[in-house]
């Protein structure tokens, strides 16, 4: 499926978030520990990043594809883009979170959520809004409003959420950045689609957490599948190339 949905968009990624209730440990051995053991079995993540919050290893620039591991407070993220597949990626997140814990001292008790994210990005130098609101809304009631006099959409950004079960939800948002970088300054910004599924704890033992994540991967596969790649990405490509870009 992640070949279907490559030739539609110029960018996607695969994130996860495991968040904790007690802040993580920072101290210089065991980040350090850590990184190196991720490095070792992930070569091409070699440099090591320090943010305002956020201490991260990330791939080499061009590295394909690229991926990232970051710790702030009480929650450590991981990403792949760009990758070859969605497998690849799935294998990527359960490693770092059979790592992760062992070095940061995490507990079952520990653990608050998990989410896994899937991102597409859709380049277009068009209005952002009116292509959503064409693309998402066109013929619908609420459509309607766009046809105001002199009016042209300048927000459009749907987002909903959906109660999946066994404590599982669903995110779904679109995200538009219309004028938010210049022609001197390169590409437009693209138009943005997430879908975060999302889990929360407890769990019985730190194994589950791996589990859980299979959990919101079957999840991730299906609304992708029936909803999102045929209700949401193809619409917006659809409007994308019939309006320019």
């Amino acid at each position: 499926m992640s070949e279907s949905i490559r030739a539609l968009v110029s960018d996607m990624y695969v994130n996860q978030k495991l968040s904790v209730k007690l802040d993580l440990p920072k101290n210089r051995e065991t980040i350090l520990d850590l990184f190196e053991r991720v490095r070792r079995e992930h070569p091409m993540m070699e440099h090591f990043k320090r943010y305002k919050e956020e201490l991260a290893l990330e791939s080499s620039p061009g590295a394909f594809p690229h991926r990232w591991l970051a710790i702030k407070n009480n929650t450590v993220r991981a990403g792949e883009v760009n990758g070859e597949s969605f497998r690849a990626a799935y294998d990527f997140h359960r490693r770092m979170l059979e790592i992760v814990p062992f070095y940061l001292s995490v507990s079952p008790l520990d653990i608050d959520t998990l989410e896994l994210l899937y991102g597409f990005d859709l380049a277009s130098g068009a209005n952002h809004d009116a292509i959503v609101c064409e693309a998402l809304f066109g013929g619908s009631p609420f459509a309607r409003i766009a046809e105001a006099p002199n009016a042209t959409p300048s927000d459009c950004q749907p987002v909903m959420g959906l109660n999946l079960g066994n404590s599982t939800q669903a995110i779904i948002e679109v995200k538009t950045r219309s004028g938010s970088r210049s022609e001197a300054e390169g590409s437009p910004d693209p138009i943005s689609v997430y879908l975060t599924l999302r889990r929360r704890g407890p769990v019985r033992e730190l194994k589950d957490v791996v589990e859980n994540l299979s959990h919101l991967i079957a999840h991730g596969e299906e609304m992708l599948r029936s909803h999102l790649l045929p209700h949401v990405i193809q619409p917006l490509r659809r409007a994308i190339v019939s309006g320019g870009s």
